[in-house]
Parts: structure tokens; sequence; C-alpha cells
């Protein structure tokens, strides 16, 4: 089936059958949807230009690009930036750049990202723009925010989350006291310097500290939180999953399907690693055509566990995201 005729025969099936297509238990997760082509990858996060193409960028070197045009089939370009900024070298001594997030606002490409050695809370957050969203049309503007060695947080895996009353924030963090958030100035992509709070989202306060990777969005009068918990990046060793809580304000508190406070190990499960598909995680959510995609990596069991591009659906019709 194509990836036309597939939307147009979910978009025509009635929500009571549509129930009955989406997995009811960690048993029965989703595998990834069909893509091909350049498909390997590491925290991906991925946008649709007014032309239709879908630009996604991913952990590695300056940014590591791919397209798409039909969301199935994707090629590899070259990086976001073909000169690194030279602030990088601060944090990494690769160096080289994690985790970006890309958002459309103002008539401009907006790309949060974060520069770290691997383990170290020695990190920082940085913003670039472009006109275009294409690799190489990048402009870094700066550092955003920082994290060092005596801190109890750590600046990467940044999100931008705009809420309906026009006010900016920035979701952010990776294990230590867990995912936190500072409001961001619309004007600048920087912290609004009239709030310099950082509030705290999600924390895993006895035994592992693995959670990271946020990403916000709002649906149904909910705001939901999903995060990567556990271990990343050991291939068929990894137990990355995704979680999920949701909350009535953007601050929080979030709390999961069981009312569990994310700030004490809550999280419902969204993904979980089943079969040959390891350790799924560092995902963002895109709204498209069809509905919301969660966009993740995995680690893939029939082939050395190299990470993977993973593209789902996801149905709200309970309340709460459930990928199919």
């Amino acid at each position: 089936m194509s990836r036309t005729s597939r939307r147009t025969t979910l978009l025509a099936v009635p929500a009571a059958v549509l129930l009955a297509l989406v997995p009811s238990s960690a048993s029965a997760y989703p595998n990834p949807g069909t893509v091909t082509g350049s498909t390997v990858v590491h925290d991906p996060t991925m946008i649709r230009s007014s032309s239709g193409q879908y630009l996604l960028y991913a952990t590695g070197g300056g940014l590591a690009s791919k397209t798409s045009t039909d969301r199935i089939a994707f090629t590899a370009g070259s990086d976001a930036f073909t000169t690194r900024p030279s602030w990088w070298s601060n944090y990494s001594s690769v160096p080289e750049a994690w985790a970006p997030d890309i958002s459309y606002h103002g008539g401009k490409y907006l790309m949060y990202y974060s520069v770290s050695k691997f383990g170290s809370n020695t990190s920082a957050i940085g913003l670039a723009g472009s006109t275009t969203g294409r690799p190489g049309s990048w402009t870094d503007y700066g550092i955003v925010y920082t994290s060092s060695s005596s801190s109890d947080y750590n600046a990467i895996d940044p999100n931008l989350f705009v809420d309906d009353n026009g006010t900016w924030w920035l979701s952010f963090g990776s294990w230590w006291t867990g995912i936190k958030m500072i409001q961001i100035n619309p004007s600048t992509g920087k912290q609004l310097s009239s709030n310099t709070t950082r509030y705290s989202l999600a924390s895993r306060p006895t035994g592992t500290k693995a959670v990271e990777a946020p990403y916000i969005v709002k649906r149904n009068g909910y705001y939901y939180l999903f995060a990567s918990y556990d271990v990343c990046c050991s291939g068929t060793s990894s137990t990355y999953k995704v979680k999920v809580g949701r909350a009535t304000s953007v601050t929080g508190p979030y709390y999961d399907k069981n009312g569990v406070a994310m700030m004490n190990n809550g999280g419902t499960p969204v993904l979980e690693s089943h079969g040959s598909i390891i350790g799924p995680g560092g995902q963002s959510i895109m709204n498209d055509v069809d509905g919301d995609l969660i966009v993740y990596h995995y680690y893939d069991g029939n082939d050395n566990g190299t990470p993977k591009l993973g593209i789902n659906l996801l149905n709200w019709s309970s309340g709460w995201p459930v990928a199919y």
C-alpha cells in the first residue's frame, strides 16, 4: 500500500475500528513504519517544509541531515553546519553536536541542539536559524544555556514548546536531577531575562537517574511530556524506552496514567523494546497531515544493533498517546 493510500485509509476508518488496531499492552508495541534508504540515525527531529519535503536532523558531526519526499525513502545530505562554531570546542573535544530540535516560527526555521562530552554534564545548548532549513544555510546564534561539573542538571537534549498564548519554553536534561525547563524570549530565542526560574519536570530520585530527551506537546487541554528512560547507546544491550506524563500546566506537575508523579519515577510507557526493535528512544513528536508522529531511533537486533530510524503514528483517543 502506498503512503498516500495508507493515509487515506486511516483517516476514513471509524474511531472504534481504529482503536482495535492500536496495541493495548506492552507485548504489542508496533514495529516501526517502513523507511528505506539512509536510515542510520540517532536522536532524530523532523519537520515538513511548505513544499512538502521532510527535513530530518540528528546527532553527529555538525548535525547530520536527511530528506524525504514521502516519509518512507530517506536520502542523506550534508551536515547542518559545514563549519562547526568555534565555541563547541569548549564543551566537546571532538567537537560534535547532539539531539537537535527543529521548528518553524515567524518565517524562520529554528534549531536548538546540544554540545557535550559523553557522560559529562559540562554541556551547552546552542541555537541556530535558517530561512530554508537546508544544510549549510544555518546561522549560529550561540549559547542558550549551560551546565557545569558543579551543576545538578545537564544542559542537553533541548526541546522548544510554544504555548497557545505565545509563551515559549525550552525543556532539556539528562540524568542527574532530571528534566528541566526555562522560559524563552521569543525575540531572541534565549532565556527570558524577567523569568530565570529553572523548573523541574521529571526526575528519578531513587535508583537509576536515567531520564532524558524531553519533548512537550499540548493536546485536548493537557500538556504531555515525553521522555526517554534508562540506557541509550549500547546497541543490542540498550534498555532505552519512551514514557509520557501529562499536566494541566506547562510547568507541571506531570503525572502518568496511574497518577504517579514524573518527579518521582513516574511515566506511562509509549514504546519499549520488543523483538528485534531494541531500545527505542531519543524521540520527537511531529504533527503531519495524517496525525501526530513519534520519530525516534532504535537498535536493530537483526543488524548487529545498528541505530535506525523509527516512525509511528500516535492515537490519542484514550487521552494518552498510543503508538501504532
